[in-house]
């Protein structure tokens, strides 16, 4: 009984997808290599959803899209590329590092070295600014903290 429970949650907590029944095509590995290329494509109306899980119209068409190149004979690279050119590398949910791309990528670990960088400087300069110096005590101050002290 537990076992049955466990497995229909977890069917629960799955992901539902929002492909629909009239777009499933009917060639089970068309439909696997569709599955995959949507996977790995942004729903540019609900941001951070693959289009397979969108429920969005403009997902939907790009789903039909992509199934519709893979059925004239493109690859997938050759689907990805089309889609790419037309809506932009936003559209890819991994983008690819090339071009300035680079610099997005790279950016967070220099801005990073350079804070550092700019905290160790800005700590040794306040430790040495920070340090006593001692100053000379003239001979009656000396006298005087002597008195202080034995009071």
């Amino acid at each position: 009984m537990r076992a049955l429970l466990l497995a229909l949650l977890l069917a629960l907590a799955a992901p539902a997808g929002a492909v629909q029944p009239d777009e499933i095509l009917p060639d089970p590995a068309l439909e696997e290599r569709a599955r995959d290329i949507s996977a790995g494509l942004r729903c540019v109306v609900c941001r951070n959803e693959s289009i397979d899980e969108s429920n969005a119209e403009l997902a939907r068409d790009l789903r039909l899209l992509v199934r519709e190149r893979l059925v004239a004979g493109d690859s997938d690279e050759e689907t990805v590329a089309y889609i790419v050119d037309r809506y932009g590398e936003y559209v890819l949910l991994r983008p690819t590092m090339s071009g300035s791309n680079v610099v997005l990528w790279l950016a967070p670990a220099l801005m990073l070295l350079v804070g550092g960088g700019l905290s160790l400087v800005y700590i040794r300069r306040r430790a040495a600014s920070t340090t006593p110096t001692e100053a000379a005590l003239s001979p009656e101050e000396q006298a005087r903290l002597k008195d202080l002290l034995h009071e």
